[in-house]
């Protein structure tokens, strides 16, 4: 995650640092390699890794978060967003048996297995 994000941007480009992040995360959210529901770095880190400003950084999510590519989840981070309400609505019940299995103190090949077991009987 952080090696797609964290390369350097360029400097060279008439394009300011902003829109060449955020289109860096669009093309990885397009091509697979930022997938739904994962978690981008923190702005101050990924700004670290850029050497960028972080209001740079926080521009760029900021502007995703309008266009509904990426979330923020309060002081759990940001995340790539579901692309529709399907997908939405399954990342947040994903997140919240996440929750309740770390609660209740599964690994994740254990809680894996309920979920594959439960779609198995449930999915043609």
């Amino acid at each position: 995650m952080t090696d797609e994000l964290g390369a350097a941007l360029d400097e060279s480009s008439s394009v300011p640092p902003f829109e060449q992040l955020k289109r860096r995360i669009v093309a990885g959210v397009r091509d697979g390699s930022l997938p739904v529901g994962m978690r981008l770095p923190p702005v101050r880190s990924l700004a670290d890794a850029l050497g960028l400003a972080a209001n740079t950084v926080a521009r760029a999510y900021r502007e995703l978060e309008h266009e509904g590519v990426l979330e923020t989840r309060g002081r759990a981070g940001t995340f790539v967003s579901a692309a529709t309400d399907a997908e939405r609505a399954g990342a947040e019940a994903a997140a919240v048996f996440a929750d309740r299995a770390a609660t209740l103190g599964l690994s994740a090949s254990e809680a894996l297995g309920l979920v594959r077991a439960a779609l198995e009987s449930r999915l043609p």
